[in-house]
């Protein structure tokens, strides 16, 4: 179960798949920004030694799904370069309380919930695109995201109950379902219809 509040407008999949090769390359640019923000959770928390080892191992995951993406990259001639991010991340976590332990629960819920929205945006895309290659990958990655999904709110579930986890998980969730209501300047992997 992915708890998200809403499903991605219809509108969306038409724009990615006019915009094939920005998707491609934002998607490679989240694979690495996931990867960092797991590290990033192991250096600031230290002291939680439950959240190391998983951790540690999606960065891995994650860092293998960038290089995948550049290849494919590569192989499609598609210059690997900076791309304007959508709004979504930095607005997501703008949700994220100062206090600790909230900040920590909300920051693997919010983690969560990108890894839930990226699962369901590439299971559209694995449905919708019309190139065998392009709809493999995504199918392959299917899985993964889903999981790393589950495994960030596993985590929370370790530094609340889990009541009072769900109830947070669910008003971010409407909340990140709002994100994705407002205009677009470029259709991303994350980002409303533009």
């Amino acid at each position: 179960m992915l708890n998200l509040a809403s499903e991605t407008a219809p509108g969306w999949v038409e724009n990615a798949l006019r915009e094939r090769d920005a998707i491609l390359l934002d998607h490679a640019h989240c694979e690495k920004k996931a990867a960092g923000a797991a590290v990033n959770l192991l250096f600031r928390y230290p002291q939680h030694a439950f959240l190391q080892a998983p951790l540690a191992e999606l960065a891995r995951e994650e860092l293998e799904h960038f290089e995948r993406l550049l290849r494919t990259l590569e192989e499609r001639k598609i210059p690997f370069a900076r791309q304007r991010p959508s709004a979504y991340g930095g607005r997501l976590h703008r949700l994220v309380r100062e206090r600790e332990p909230e900040r920590l629960l909300d920051t693997l819920l919010v983690c969560g919930l990108i890894e839930a929205r990226s699962c369901e945006r590439l299971k559209l895309l694995a449905e919708a695109w019309p190139d065998p290659g392009l709809a493999t990958l995504y199918r392959d990655l299917l899985a993964s995201e889903a999981r790393h999904h589950g495994l960030y709110v596993e985590l929370a579930q370790q530094l609340a109950p889990v009541d009072e986890v769900r109830a947070r998980l669910a008003a971010l969730a409407v909340r990140e379902a709002e994100i994705l209501t407002e205009p677009a300047p470029a259709v991303r992997l994350h980002s409303g219809t533009a």
